[in-house]
């Protein structure tokens, strides 16, 4: 079959929607400056793999929720401008909405399915930049650990539909003993970690016989079967590869 199938098979992700515009961050440059040079005089903040962040160029962060510092903390690590899929919620609130829309964040509504979010998403990496997820879908309720829960398959579609973009797994470790749910009492002696783990692209992930397994002649089959087995068998690897991540997030330390 002519043609790079991976490239074909990126079409079947859903997620190229067209005509979506990404929020202007008027403070963001600002926030980098100074933000996190702050934060780490008052926080104890620790990073671990930082280095292995691209400069430019787009990229997507997977990481533990547990708290709701863990943007702050993923933009801590990146110093670069990073947009998060954010609930709808956070936009109604005065003080969250002015956080939200100076810093650029994406508006996602549940109602729908997400689909602006997603939509503006796939935007931001069109255009080089560097876009959060939090696989897990939302913050941690547990009260015990592991707090860590199961992913759900959205950042892999992500990364199908642009397979040649690095994924990186992220742990946020003293996140939740720092700034406890329920409290807004900060406790600034808790140790805080950053942990970034190697890369992987949809494209390395799904041709690893640890990964999804597939050789060329299995992928161009793929691309000629039928939509709906080719669908079926997508979401079998969305799912493979959602739950590698996890467990790539899981041992860089994530409670």
């Amino acid at each position: 079959m002519v043609g790079d199938p991976l490239l074909k098979l990126s079409s079947d992700t859903g997620l190229r929607q067209g005509g979506s515009r990404v929020p202007p961050a008027p403070i963001y440059s600002l926030l980098l400056r100074i933000g996190p040079v702050i934060l780490k005089s008052i926080f104890r903040i620790s990073t671990r793999g930082t280095e292995r962040l691209a400069k430019r160029g787009p990229v997507i962060l997977a990481g533990n929720h547990v708290s709701h510092v863990d943007p702050i903390l993923k933009i801590v690590a990146a110093r670069r401008t990073v947009r998060f899929l954010s609930k709808a919620e956070h936009f109604t609130n005065w003080f969250t909405r002015i956080v939200m829309i100076t810093t650029g964040q994406l508006e996602t509504r549940r109602e729908t399915g997400g689909k602006e979010g997603i939509a503006q998403a796939v935007e931001v990496l069109e255009k080089g930049g560097m876009m959060g997820i939090f696989p897990e879908g939302t913050r941690s309720k547990k009260e015990n650990p592991p707090y860590l829960q199961r992913g759900k398959t959205g950042v892999a579609r992500l990364a199908a539909t642009f397979p040649d973009v690095p994924v990186h797994p992220i742990a946020l470790l003293g996140a939740r003993e720092m700034l406890t749910p329920g409290s807004s009492k900060f406790r600034r002696k808790t140790p805080l970690t950053i942990s970034v783990g190697q890369s992987v692209t949809w494209r390395e992930w799904i041709t690893h016989p640890n990964g999804g397994a597939m050789d060329d002649t299995a992928l161009n089959d793929l691309v000629s079967s039928e939509e709906e087995v080719r669908k079926e068998h997508l979401a079998v690897l969305y799912r493979r590869f959602t739950n590698q991540l996890m467990g790539s997030i899981q041992a860089l330390g994530a409670p």
